[in-house]
């Protein structure tokens, strides 16, 4: 399986970003191997809208199964929806530690956006 984890820097060994459209990076591990690929995410991070549907379109392109992340507005969850992505909200730590409690059924799916519009 394919996890998108949002992240301050380019490895698993950074911490989580708690933004989803505007997070620095996107990580995206093999669940199997913890093998990734980091995403520059630069071009969104000063967007002034949008930024959550175009990283949603970067998490898609990618393959990802899942996404980790700290908080995800409601136009960006849409769009993983739409894109048949599983959302979970409240990632902490470090990217291979959010990865880890999610194998471990320790970070729940989310139904619906955790915050408000822009964040």
């Amino acid at each position: 399986m394919k996890i998108a984890v949002t992240s301050t820097g380019a490895d698993i060994g950074s911490e989580v970003d708690p933004r989803f459209g505007r997070a620095a990076y996107i990580v995206i591990v093999d669940s199997e191997t913890f093998e990734f690929e980091a995403l520059d995410n630069a071009e969104n991070v000063n967007a002034l809208k949008g930024a959550g549907i175009q990283a949603a379109r970067m998490v898609s392109e990618k393959g990802a199964d899942v996404l980790l992340t700290g908080f995800c507005g409601p136009n960006a969850f849409k769009a993983m929806n739409a894109a048949r992505i599983k959302v979970a909200n409240d990632a902490k730590g470090t990217v291979r530690e959010a990865v880890q409690a999610y194998l471990d059924g320790k970070l729940p799916l989310a139904d619906a956006a955790n915050v408000e519009g822009q964040w």
